[in-house]
């Protein structure tokens, strides 16, 4: 993956010390996220059992491994290694392709991102084995990102397909996840904290990868191994609220309805002895990332700041509101002097108007390189960590202040690709788009910039004469006609 980034930047003569930090910093976000590096990070062996990482040592003759998630192979593949012959057997349940063996540990395949037959048969098998462990072994839950769609039992009264055209009717009405996974876990015999009733054995440790902004962990994965906040009227106020109780099958308002009359049990609440001796253990995140990628910012030099781990909105404004950031750090030392490396992640949106190719991450690209003060000093990657933006093949790009210059030598007029959200033909025809294929992980998306010192105080000056956003400041006197 490293000589992948790197090949990018060399393949335009971009080498700077800017460029190779800020691809350092990447290259060390992508590690933290990197499922093997984040279990081996948190857990260990020891003489007479396990230590996970922040929680403690267990005194343990065996373990047992249930997993879900796009992460669960490498997730069974790292706990294989560190707890060897102490693993007594396992099921996970992985995206299409990656079927198969770790050592004792059975990786069977689920359908993504809306679960399927394959996903029904694959959660029943690990249900069963769930069942099937002593009450005296150790149960190892490994939950990353995409698990609700892998891992999924319907409630009796609904099936797959129901769940299904319920999701992608919420999915299109633009719901939350938080109020998608409200809905999904009244539907499910695993979410909610429902898992923990098929195991009867204690302690069960989840060991978590997080793909959702702010790491609610009754939302990962839609929280199988977790207490759950919502409720039946939360389910039905979401429906209601997107106009969707005529239009979900009826078997989905006939479940919940049920609910609503006490007739159907809730979801597993806080204080159930059912979550007596259980834990849970975040082992990456976004802001795991971004701490990591600091640390490698700051060890050649520079001052960093972490924006956010939260970023959200759409792309485009997201953008201005960076391009802001970067501009007072190189004009006017705030919030930090440069050299300066600002970071920030989570998940921004497209509103799509065109038929371009592109995704979130190279659109935010995009936007900041028209709207930033053209002066300005930097290099900047917006990538998703999964390795995939949008319907795009490229996990990002990597921008700078020469590449608008270099845009419209090439006869490239950005304005119209960005209003086609066509961020990554625009990349790709200047060799800026980041294309290094899946990763394995998903902790949402990160933005990485380094901000240079100007050379002399005497270009700081000039550079600040008539500092300001220069609304239709114009490189090519193209950029004005297309705008």
């Amino acid at each position: 993956m490293e000589e992948k980034i790197y090949s990018i930047i060399k393949s335009y003569g971009g080498l700077s010390k800017q460029h190779s930090v800020v691809v350092d910093m990447v290259i060390e976000a992508l590690k933290a996220a990197d499922p093997i590096v984040a279990v081996k990070r948190n857990l260990w062996r020891t003489s007479d059992g396990i230590e996970i990482n922040g929680i403690g040592r267990f005194k343990v003759k065996e373990v047992h491994v249930l997993g879900f998630g796009k992460a669960a192979r490498k997730m069974a593949k790292a706990v294989s290694e560190v707890l060897k012959e102490l693993i007594a057997g396992g099921v996970v349940i992985a995206p299409k392709g990656q079927g198969g063996y770790e050592d004792s540990i059975i990786v069977l395949e689920g359908e993504h991102p809306l679960p399927g037959k394959r996903t029904l048969e694959s959660s029943q098998r690990l249900l069963e084995y769930a069942k099937s462990v002593p009450s005296d072994s150790l149960v190892l839950v490994l939950i990353s990102g995409g698990g609700s769609s892998l891992f999924e039992v319907p409630v009796e009264g609904v099936n797959i397909d129901d769940i299904n055209k319920t999701t992608s009717l919420l999915l299109k009405s633009g719901a939350t996840i938080e109020e998608l996974n409200a809905v999904r876990k009244h539907l499910s015999a695993v979410k909610g904290g429902r898992l923990l009733t098929y195991i009867k054995a204690r302690p069960v440790i989840s060991l978590i990868i997080s793909d959702v902004v702010g790491d609610r962990l009754d939302t990962i994965a839609s929280g199988p191994t977790v207490p759950d906040k919502t409720t039946y009227h939360d389910a039905y106020t979401v429906l209601e609220k997107y106009g969707l109780l005529d239009k979900v099958p009826r078997s989905v308002v006939h479940v919940i309805e049920r609910g609503l009359r006490g007739e159907l049990p809730e979801t597993l609440k806080e204080g159930d002895p059912i979550f007596n001796n259980t834990y849970t253990k975040i082992i990456a995140s976004n802001i795991v990332s971004l701490r990591q990628a600091a640390k490698i910012a700051a060890t050649k030099g520079y001052k960093t700041i972490i924006l956010t781990s939260r970023l959200r909105g759409e792309a485009r404004e997201t953008a201005k509101a960076l391009a802001s950031i970067i501009e007072s750090i190189y004009f006017e030392n705030e919030p930090i002097k440069p050299p300066a490396a600002i970071l920030a992640g989570g998940e921004t949106t497209v509103t799509v108007r065109g038929d371009g190719i592109g995704g979130r991450n190279q659109e935010l690209c995009l936007a900041l390189l028209m709207n930033i003060d053209p002066r300005t000093e930097y290099v900047a990657v917006c990538m998703g960590t999964d390795g995939i933006d949008g319907i795009s093949p490229a996990a990002g790009a990597i921008i700078d202040n020469t590449l608008l210059k270099e845009a419209y030598k090439n006869g490239l007029q950005p304005a119209k690709y960005l209003e086609n959200n066509d961020s990554y033909s625009f990349f790709k025809k200047l060799g800026r788009a980041i294309e290094i294929g899946y990763t394995g992980t998903n902790v949402n998306d990160v933005f990485l910039a380094i901000i240079p010192k100007p050379a002399s105080y005497q270009d700081r000056k000039n550079r600040n004469l008539g500092l300001g956003r220069r609304e239709g400041t114009v490189i090519n006197p193209s950029m004005q006609a297309s705008s």
